[in-house]
């Protein structure tokens, strides 16, 4: 069953990688790389990633359309901070504290569906804001005399929407540019458009590099995923580039490319899956008729969550598209991703723990790897 797929056009970026897959190029590293076992198992090295990279890089919430209109609201507490998701009544994003500015209650559960939210009441003591986090209203305002409720809002975080994605950061001074380097290729796939089909969020026994890592290469495909995915990708074929800190492959055979007109978007969604590392811990993988999103947030030095979504390019109406979508998200988030990718990274996990490795070995199809690997230590 194939998906409607609009006609946009590649990126510059985009094209050539799918012009190096036609020219049967392929990304390989220049030899054998290393990383030292400690960066997944050190908590002095876990701590640092913390300050340097979770609590001053932008860090992606979700796709747009977790809250796809106005007047919305999710909680959200992967990365050890009680946020709301909420778009406003203009339709405008925000990421804010869901904690009310009176004595610090948590305002909104974490809940499968968005929450109505073009009124936010603490359930303690009824003080109501706007999903902008504007305080409109408390009980009793005269038992608080000379407030300001424009003082009193939410907290709110910097946020930005581009690409239909939502990141937020803690710095203050963020501006987002690195972020901005990915909107053009987001924006081709026309993932703002897109419906949420659903979402899931695992518990991972692993350093949450490890689940990262399992993205970046494509040598375990026909090994790992033998019985899920592998017979829909030649072994090893992948070009891939940087986009600034990020990085971007793709996958797809070669010999049906080099018949296709490239600049036709559609033919080449049918004949590439691109992969997107948004540094520093979320995974983009846009399928021929589907794109996951996976946001890996790490909770201690051996233990992550990870959240798939799964964004398709428009709700199912028939039993039939329902029964369609539910077998790809049953084959994605269960079988691939959950029972193999999550799986090897806990059992990697184990391993290095134990002490007996003092480092990981990464061959030419493990280049990916290596580059996350120097990119984290630039930035500590």
């Amino acid at each position: 069953m194939d998906a409607p797929i609009r006609s946009l056009r590649p990126s510059p970026g985009q094209r050539a990688l799918a012009e190096a897959l036609a020219r049967g190029e392929a990304a390989m590293g220049k030899g054998i790389n290393s990383v030292p076992a400690s960066v997944y198992i050190d908590q002095d090295r876990y701590q640092a990633e913390q300050v340097a990279l979770f609590q001053k890089l932008p860090l992606l919430v979700g796709p747009s359309a977790l809250v796809p209109s106005p007047n919305l609201a999710v909680a959200h507490d992967g990365y050890g901070t009680p946020l709301l998701l909420t778009r406003d009544g203009q339709g405008e994003a925000h990421v804010l504290a869901n904690v009310c500015r009176h004595r610090g209650t948590r305002l909104l559960d974490a809940t499968e569906e968005p929450s109505p939210a073009s009124r936010i009441i603490c359930p303690y003591h009824a003080w109501t804001y706007r999903a902008d986090g504007t305080l409109i209203g408390l009980p009793r305002a005269d038992c608080f005399p000379g407030m300001d409720k424009a003082d009193h809002g939410l907290l709110a975080f910097r946020d930005y929407e581009c690409g239909g994605l939502i990141w937020f950061s803690r710095d203050g001074n963020e501006d987002f540019a690195e972020i901005d380097m990915l909107c053009e290729d987001f924006d081709a796939f026309g993932v703002a458009s897109h419906h949420l089909y659903k979402r899931k969020t695992h518990e991972v026994a692993a350093n949450w590099k490890l689940v990262i890592d399992a993205f970046l290469e494509s040598y375990h495909v026909q090994r790992l995923h033998a019985q899920t995915i592998a017979a829909f990708f030649a072994d090893g074929i992948t070009t891939a580039d940087m986009i600034g800190p990020h990085q971007r492959a793709a996958v797809g055979r070669a010999e049906y490319l080099s018949e296709i007109d490239r600049d036709d978007w559609a033919a080449l969604r049918k004949a590439v899956t691109y992969t997107y590392q948004v540094f520093p811990n979320a995974v983009v993988i846009v399928s021929p008729d589907y794109i996951n999103i996976l946001v890996v947030m790490p909770q201690s030095v051996g233990r992550c969550l990870v959240e798939d979504f799964m964004l398709i390019a428009e709700r199912p109406e028939t039993n039939e598209a329902e029964a369609h979508w539910r077998r790809s998200w049953d084959l994605l988030d269960g079988g691939t991703f959950a029972a193999e990718d999550f799986h090897a990274a806990a059992l990697c996990h184990r391993g290095l723990e134990s002490g007996l490795l003092k480092e990981a070995t990464l061959g030419t199809l493990e280049n990916g790897i290596a580059e996350f690997h120097a990119r984290i230590e630039a930035a500590l």
